[in-house]
């Protein structure tokens, strides 16, 4: 995957609460450990979000694209460039493509939104989030979260292939909850509910889906310049996405982070089967409407 080299990036979508010093609050008292992450992340690794119990308290809130010690993320991001050469700049690159996208395709429906980057932990407006809940999209603040460590541990600890486009469709998949959030889906879901045919894993898998046809249009979509930020997507970085997407399905999560058995019973996010089909539909179709997984008896 590459950006237009000579594309300017607009960090104004992006918190960058890193540096912030401080963790939150750890869940249960003492820290997480092995089990309690595992759980966090079979609740939340590209997840819906509003897991945990609201705090009352939004944490430290910054200005577009600042951290707390001052430095400041427009300084090292602002060209297509500078997003082929860094990670963090490639993810502020993806935000504003998939956004861009959903402008496109809902018009005044859509409000755009910003991720807020953070590191160990920080408060959301759903509740304390760790490093180890992974990325996730809060209802309740309509913002995007995400530890950009994720990204190693889903190489280390996962085994996916991983990469700059894999990157991508983890940030395309939250953003798709918001824009669930924004067209009254989410809140047709039973919070909570679980199992092979749930609302919970209908609605991952539109989101998977939803992701899949941004990637479709990513090479056209165009910036304000009026050309596509995305200059390059490869079948390589198609094949890679499709590989993560096949880890973190429930049953590979269960099967291999886990004790070893799965539970469809408590399925939220679908099988890993599931989670490579709805994202192909998008990407084969490109077209949203394909993607109501709430319509079909069979979900794969």
């Amino acid at each position: 995957m590459r950006y237009r080299d000579d594309a300017s990036l607009d960090v104004g979508n992006v918190r960058d609460r890193r540096g912030g010093g401080g963790r939150a609050v750890a869940i249960g008292g003492g820290g997480l450990g092995l089990v309690g992450v595992l759980v966090l992340v079979l609740l939340q690794v590209l997840g819906g979000g509003g897991a945990v119990p609201p705090l009352g308290s939004s944490g430290l809130d910054l200005g577009p694209g600042q951290i707390a010690s001052g430095e400041d993320l427009s300084a090292s991001c602002r060209t297509g460039a500078d997003a082929n050469r860094s990670e963090e700049c490639a993810v502020v690159a993806n935000i504003e493509s998939v956004q861009d996208f959903w402008q496109g395709q809902l018009g005044g429906r859509y409000v755009p939104t910003d991720t807020v980057f953070f590191a160990e932990g920080t408060q959301t407006g759903c509740g304390a989030a760790s490093s180890g809940t992974g990325p996730f999209y809060c209802p309740a603040d309509e913002l995007v979260y995400i530890d950009l460590s994720f990204f190693g541990d889903l190489r280390t600890r996962f085994g996916a292939q991983g990469g700059t486009f894999v990157n991508a469709y983890i940030l395309a998949h939250e953003y798709a909850h918001h824009v669930q959030h924004l067209l009254g889906t989410t809140a047709a879901v039973r919070p909570g509910e679980a199992g092979p045919e749930s609302g919970s894993v209908r609605l991952e898998l539109q989101a998977d889906c939803y992701a899949g046809a941004w990637a479709h249009h990513a090479t056209t979509v165009p910036d304000d310049s009026g050309a596509p930020l995305i200059s390059e997507i490869t079948e390589e970085d198609v094949v890679r996405a499709l590989d993560t997407a096949g880890r973190i399905g429930d049953d590979f999560i269960q099967n291999n982070l886990g004790d070893g058995s799965a539970d469809p019973g408590s399925f939220t996010h679908g099988t890993s089967e599931q989670r490579r089909l709805w994202f192909s539909i998008g990407y084969r179709t490109g077209d949203p409407e394909r993607c109501d997984t709430f319509a079909v008896s069979d979900l794969g």
